[in-house]
């Protein structure tokens, strides 16, 4: 898959302090999390599933 060609947007979990966010674009099969800092770097790819049950057991304080 072209991930240039995707609809990326900053995560809502980042802080608005910049420095320490990430990127997200979703595709019906997959999501894709990238560092907003190198976005040419390497992908995180993972299915729809595993992204649901990771954001139900993150916490932020």
């Amino acid at each position: 898959m072209n991930t240039a060609a995707l609809a990326w947007f900053k995560s809502s979990y980042s802080s608005n302090e910049g420095g320490n966010c990430v990127e997200v674009a979703t595709h019906p099969s997959a999501v894709h999390v990238r560092d907003s800092k190198t976005t040419d770097g390497p992908i995180l790819t993972v299915s729809s599933t595993t992204w649901s049950n990771f954001l139900d057991r993150v916490t932020c304080d």
